[in-house]
């Protein structure tokens, strides 16, 4: 047997075995009736700001916590704590993704039931996350305009793995010629039909409709899980 033969064996081994226990907090948060949105993108896309505010502002109507992994350091888990939402830091080590397992840990001693949103912020790493099921309702995909209209066709996996794309940063889109046009076409060359957002935490652009996206797919959630809890 080639070593290559047993990477590959090794590898699906990790995902069988992920993609298990994924589908145990998938029944484990339907059951709870808490909606699980997933963010991911490149270091510096925005992220952590972005989950800050949604945070912030949701807190006011819902009951909101959030993960965040990281390779080291718990300084995301301190900055998101300003919002007065639950958070707790997953250091991953080497890891460069989040996997279901460490999101099964991470919620020993949290009541689920007591959740409208739970936000999982992965490791800035736009290549290992889409391999990674998570038991998540909703993925975000974001990229800023920092890092260049051709970000999707860099990374069409990340792109496909997940359900909205999040255009961050758009303050700055004049500032560093950003075409957005180009970056639309990208993301729809990829993923045709993808649902697409521009925000910017810092100009409160587009912030009202994020949130809004997220209340009404939470809702919808709840419809379909209503509905097939009655059949």
């Amino acid at each position: 047997m080639s070593a290559k033969t047993r990477m590959i064996e090794v590898r699906e081994n990790v995902l069988k075995q992920n993609d298990i226990v994924a589908r145990e907090l998938r029944r484990k948060f339907h059951d709870a009736g808490v909606f699980v949105v997933s963010m991911v993108s490149s270091p510096g896309a925005g992220k952590t700001a972005l989950l800050e505010n949604t945070l912030t502002r949701l807190r006011q109507e819902c009951r909101v916590a959030a993960l965040v992994g990281d390779l080291a350091t718990e300084n995301d888990a301190a900055r998101l704590a300003r919002s007065q939402a639950p958070v707790k830091q997953i250091i991953t080590g080497t890891v460069c993704h989040l996997e279901a397992a460490m999101i099964d840990r991470a919620l020993e001693g949290w009541k689920l039931d007591e959740l409208d949103f739970l936000f999982l912020e992965n490791v800035g790493n736009m290549v290992c996350p889409s391999s990674y099921d998570l038991g998540e309702d909703l993925r975000l995909v974001l990229m800023s305009v920092t890092e260049g209209e051709d970000k999707p066709l860099k990374y069409p996996t990340i792109f496909n793995s997940a359900d909205v794309a999040l255009i961050t940063k758009i303050d700055l889109a004049t500032a560093v010629e950003f075409d957005a046009t180009a970056a639309n076409r990208n993301i729809q060359a990829v993923r045709p039909g993808m649902a697409i957002l521009d925000v910017s935490v810092k100009s409160g652009a587009g912030l009202d409709e994020f949130l809004d996206f997220l209340r009404a797919r939470r809702a919808d959630a709840q419809t379909v899980l209503g509905a097939r809890a009655a059949t």
